[in-house]
C-alpha cells in the first residue's frame, strides 16, 4: 500500500501507456522519481509483465515467461527504447489480447486508478451496420397481425368503424391505380405542319357511300387504340380507298377521342361518325404507304390490354368509393336525426303533468 503523501507527491509525474502498435512508458521527472525512495519500491512493484495481463482471472501461457524488469533496468530500456520496434512487441503479446484503447494509471484524489481511452487512429475504419433481415416467421407472424387487425374492424359492431375501413382501404387502392397508370402515357410527339386535301361535298358524299356498302372493316375493342390498329388501317387503305373503323364496346363519348387519335396517327381523313359506333376513314388522294405502318408512339396489344384492366379497376373503385361515401353521410344523418329525437324524448319525459 502506498501511502497518501507519496501518491500526492507523484501525482502527475507518473504516467503508463500501453498501446496496440508500440508499447512505451513515458515518465517524466526521472531524476525527482529515483531519488525518492518510495517511487523506487513503486517501481520495484511494478512489473511490465503484470501490468500488461488482459482482464482475466488467469494469466495466458505465452504471458508467464515475460522476464520482470527491475526499476534501473527500466529506466536504461526506456532511455535506449528498446520496445521500439513492432516485432518485438508482437512476439511478447498476441493479437487477441491488444486493442486500439491505452490504458492509464491515474492518481487522481488520492486514489489510483486505471482508464481506458481510445485513441484516434485514421487507419481504423468504422464498421457499417449492417441492415437487420427479418426471419421468415417473423415475416408471417406480421401479415398475420395486420390481417387480425383488418378482421377486427370488418367484424367491428359500430357501423362507422366498417364503412371507413373499406373507405381508407379503396381510396388507397385508387392511388395505387392512379400511379401505375401514369406509366403508359405515352409523350405526345410534336405536330406535323401539312396541307390537308380539300373534299367537295359530292367527293364525301360519294365516299361516305362507298365506305357503307363495303363489308371490311377494323375492330377497335376494349385495348382501345394501339399500334396494331393503325397497321390494320394502313393494309386496308392497301387495296381501298376507305376502311369502317367499328368501336365496339365503345363507352359514350369515347368515340370522338378514338376519332381524333386514328387521324393523328394515320394521317387520313375522317368522313363521317355513325351512330352505330363506326367511323369512316378516306386514306387521301395521293396516299403513300409508310415503311413503319405501325406508329412507335403506341403501345403494344400487351400492354394496351394490360392499361385497361387498370382503368376498369379504376373506374370500378371510383364508384365504390362514391357509394362508400353516401353511405357514410346517410349514417351520420341518421345517428344526428336518433339523437335529435332521443333529446326531445327526455326533453318531454322532464316536463311535469298537470294534475287531474
Amino acid at each position: 500500500m502506498f501511502s497518501a503523501a507519496s501518491l500526492s507527491g507523484a501525482r502527475q509525474q507518473f504516467s503508463c501507456i500501453f498501446r496496440r502498435d508500440i508499447l512505451f512508458y513515458l515518465v517524466e521527472d526521472v531524476a525527482a522519481i529515483v531519488s525518492s525512495s518510495t517511487a523506487t519500491s513503486h517501481f520495484r512493484s511494478f512489473t511490465p509483465h503484470k501490468f500488461i495481463q488482459p482482464r482475466t482471472y488467469s494469466t495466458p501461457r505465452h504471458l508467464s515467461r515475460v522476464p520482470s524488469v527491475s526499476s534501473s533496468g527500466f529506466l536504461q530500456m526506456q532511455r535506449s527504447n528498446i520496445f521500439g520496434s513492432q516485432s518485438i512487441l508482437r512476439n511478447w503479446l498476441h493479437a487477441r489480447y491488444i486493442s486500439n484503447a491505452s490504458v492509464e494509471l491515474r492518481t487522481d484524489s488520492d486514489v489510483v486508478r486505471f482508464s481506458l481511452s481510445k485513441t484516434d487512429d485514421i487507419n481504423t475504419t468504422t464498421k457499417s451496420r449492417k441492415k437487420k433481415v427479418m426471419s421468415k416467421k417473423a415475416k408471417v407472424n406480421e401479415l398475420r397481425f395486420y390481417r387480425l387487425k383488418a378482421k377486427k374492424k370488418m367484424n367491428s359492431p359500430n357501423p362507422e368503424v366498417r364503412i371507413r375501413y373499406k373507405l381508407e382501404k379503396a381510396k388507397r387502392k385508387e392511388t395505387w391505380l392512379i400511379e401505375k397508370l401514369r406509366k403508359f402515357d405515352m409523350p405526345m410527339p410534336p405536330a406535323e405542319t401539312f396541307d390537308p386535301e380539300i373534299l367537295t361535298e359530292e367527293e364525301r358524299h360519294y365516299l361516305k357511300r362507298t365506305g357503307e356498302r363495303k363489308k371490311h372493316y377494323v375492330p377497335v375493342g376494349r385495348r382501345g387504340v394501339f399500334g396494331g390498329v393503325v397497321l390494320n388501317m394502313h393494309l386496308h387503305w392497301k387495296n381501298h380507298e376507305t376502311v369502317k373503323v367499328i368501336c365496339k364496346p365503345c363507352q359514350p363519348g369515347k368515340i370522338h377521342e378514338y376519332t381524333e387519335e386514328l387521324a393523328r396517327l394515320s394521317k387520313g381523313i375522317v368522313i363521317d361518325i355513325m351512330p352505330n359506333n363506326t367511323i369512316i376513314f378516306y386514306r387521301g388522294k395521293n396516299y403513300v404507304q409508310p415503311k413503319v405502318m405501325s406508329p412507335p408512339d403506341t403501345l403494344s396489344k400487351a400492354k394496351a390490354l394490360e392499361k385497361y384492366r387498370y382503368e376498369q379497376s379504376l373506374e370500378h373503385t371510383s364508384q365504390f368509393i362514391e357509394r362508400l361515401e353516401k353511405e357514410l353521410e346517410e349514417y351520420h344523418h341518421h345517428v344526428a336525426k336518433f339523437k335529435k329525437r332521443k333529446e326531445g324524448a327526455t326533453e318531454d319525459a322532464k316536463i311535469p303533468l298537470p294534475r287531474l
